[in-house]
């Protein structure tokens, strides 16, 4: 095995306002030995995400991140050795490992991932994100042909698959991103029929002249004012889907928006609903199938963002957190 201490960020003390390099640190500690039922892990790519900032203010939909722990995270890992059947050296998993080069867990929390090449793809379009945007979509937003679709941090993981997905199912798609540069990117690369750039002051009156049908579908990345502004603009019976609230993630939550909306979501008989990608679970086969027929057709241009080193865990998280990336952001163990 080469190794014989396994490296750790933990999680030094919990972020009160803004995250910052100094809220972790790096630790040493023996590989562990898995015990019967468990599969000892090596780290291949961690997946950073908005939400491993939310699992710091308490519990979400999995523990809450205590001060002195390994920092929460999942990725894509290695089967070193294995006290389990169903797993031998050498498969490919998803597993919660958190920010550690080597974690040994119980069998039955990993999903074996097929070998692809690259790698990456596993985190990206057919991990999480891709059926996260798949998911959220189609069975929440049910888009239809000549629907307008919005989608809020579009150059995100998460959103810069979601507009290319209603691309392919004959929308009109309008993204939100921060900065000039993101929005002509998803026109120019990824097919955006338009982009507004939310740093913008004028964003209510540029959206509806991006959107002037109206909106069918928003895809909430993001929540607070960019939520307000869309669901003013939803059309009768429009769909949303709520991902993600990154606005409230990080530093001390805002106090504004969305204003107004409970009459809004009666008057115009809106469908409003949160997920989490795991809810689809059983229907993984018919999303991955769908995606990987979608990228080998070129239909779907994957973006990564990929930086090396566990050391820099700490810096890209906060990275995207300050909307640096575009794609998927992960880091190269």
């Amino acid at each position: 095995m080469g190794a014989s201490v396994n490296r750790q960020v933990l999680l030094a003390e919990k972020p009160t306002g803004k995250l910052s390099p100094s809220h972790f640190k790096l630790a040493e500690s023996q590989i562990p030995e898995p015990k019967d039922g468990e599969v000892l892990l090596r780290t291949r790519l961690i997946s950073l995400d908005a939400a491993n900032r939310a699992w710091m203010h308490g519990a979400t939909y999995r523990a809450a991140v205590e001060a002195n722990t390994v920092m929460a995270g999942g990725s894509i890992s290695e089967v070193v050795s294995s006290k389990a059947p169903g797993f031998v050296t050498g498969d490919l998993v998803f597993a919660d490992t958190g920010w550690q080069e080597y974690a040994a867990l119980p069998a039955k929390h990993l999903i074996k991932v097929p070998p692809v090449a690259p790698m990456s793809h596993l985190l990206s379009v057919y991990g999480i994100a891709g059926l996260t945007a798949y998911f959220g979509l189609l069975n929440i937003g049910q888009p239809k042909t000549g629907e307008t679709v919005v989608v809020s941090a579009a150059a995100g993981s998460v959103g810069s698959i979601v507009g290319q997905i209603a691309k392919i199912k004959g929308c009109h798609v309008v993204g939100i991103a921060g900065g000039a540069e993101k929005c002509k990117w998803l026109v120019s690369e990824l097919g955006f029929d338009a982009a507004v750039d939310y740093k913008n002051t004028a964003l209510f009156k540029e959206l509806k002249a991006a959107a002037p049908k109206g909106i069918d579908v928003y895809f909430d990345n993001v929540g607070g004012d960019i939520l307000e502004a869309c669901i003013a603009q939803m059309n009768n019976r429009g769909r949303i889907a709520c991902c993600g609230a990154v606005s409230q993630y990080d530093g001390a939550p805002s106090a504004t928006g969305p204003r107004g909306v409970p009459g809004l979501i009666v008057v115009k008989r809106l469908l409003m609903q949160g997920f989490i990608v795991m809810d689809y679970y059983d229907q993984r086969d018919k999303a991955l199938a769908d995606l990987q027929s979608w990228v080998s057709s070129g239909k779907l241009k994957v973006q990564e963002d990929i930086i090396d080193g566990l050391e820099n865990t700490p810096k890209a998280l906060i990275g995207l957190l300050n909307g640096e990336n575009r794609g998927k952001r992960m880091v190269r163990i």
